[in-house]
């Protein structure tokens, strides 16, 4: 049998790659030290550039349309948000053979919140509900909710019916595959959001949480941004928490129990979906899918 190798067709980004760009077409910051960070997002090659500034290069197509959604739509929220966000300061365009727009941000400190830290923490868990709060209730007066664009609306829990399934087949032995099931049903057959349309972040887990201090400080990678049924953000509960500190964050958060059933239906889903993606090849991803969907299936 002939093995067919597939070509790997994304961009090749190095440093080089990146101070020709920065320097050509920012050249206010051509004198500035770039620094990769080590490890970067599965989705962005990150730079930072000198003390206050990040440069954020997509990896792959899947990425492409963050530069420009989050350059629109992050300054005008973060205002409202109790916690700091990424604010876009610039969106390069393609050159030098690298073929898409790319982003300068304002470089935020943290480290990266982990479980260990933060899982027990009621107050975390309502910092956390709070600025889903906030983000929710986000309205802006210019822009009529008609008028949002069509890549900001969420789609179904319902269009990954198919991909779970197979995903549940495929770790059951690993994963109660009974028990992921009857918890995917139950999600994909609860009352669906009947009320109008509000903002999600849309990747809301612990890697895109930072802390500093040992205190929630910023949440990041607005990739997922868009509007419609808020549950895929309850993903947080079942990344991050205990049950303890997840019945404070749902208190805070006021969910009520079909919200709370698809809130759970995400996390299995895109937990089942990383894990059979990454656990094979990346230890840490494994560990935290694991947990993200056990969580899940405990409620």
């Amino acid at each position: 049998m002939v093995t067919v190798r597939v070509a790997d067709t994304r961009p090749q980004i190095d440093g080089a790659l990146v101070r020709r760009l920065v320097d050509t077409q920012f050249p206010q910051w051509a004198g500035l030290p770039l620094k990769p960070l080590n490890p970067a997002g599965s989705d962005h090659v990150i730079y930072r550039l000198g003390e206050e500034l990040s440069v954020r290069l997509p990896r792959h197509a899947g990425a492409i349309g963050q530069a420009r959604k989050e350059f629109q739509w992050l300054p005008r929220l973060a205002p409202h948000l109790p916690l700091a966000i990424p604010v876009p300061v610039g969106v390069g365009d393609p050159d030098f053979g690298y073929p898409w727009p790319w982003a300068v941000s304002r470089w935020l400190d943290g480290e990266v919140a982990t479980v260990e830290a933060l899982a027990d923490s009621s107050r975390a868990a309502i910092e956390l509900a709070q600025f889903l709060t906030a983000l929710q209730q986000f309205a802006p007066e210019d822009i009529p909710a008609e008028n949002i664009r069509e890549d900001l609306t969420g789609r179904p829990l319902s269009d990954r019916d198919h991909a779970t399934r197979l995903a549940i087949a495929e770790v059951d032995g690993m994963f109660d595959a009974a028990a992921m099931t009857e918890l995917w049903d139950a999600a994909l057959s609860a009352p669906g959001w009947d009320r109008p349309p509000v903002w999600f972040h849309g990747d809301f887990h612990t890697g895109n949480l930072l802390t500093v201090d040992g205190r929630l400080s910023a949440v990041i990678d607005f990739g997922g941004l868009g509007t419609g049924d808020p549950a895929c953000d309850l993903m947080i509960a079942f990344t991050l928490m205990t049950a303890d500190s997840r019945a404070a964050f749902r208190d805070a958060l006021g969910v009520d129990d079909a919200t709370w059933i698809r809130g759970r239906g995400w996390a299995l889903a895109t937990g089942l979906n990383a894990y059979t993606a990454y656990a094979a090849v990346n230890p840490q991803v494994a560990a935290q899918t694991t947990r993200q969907i056990t969580q899940a299936l405990i409620g």
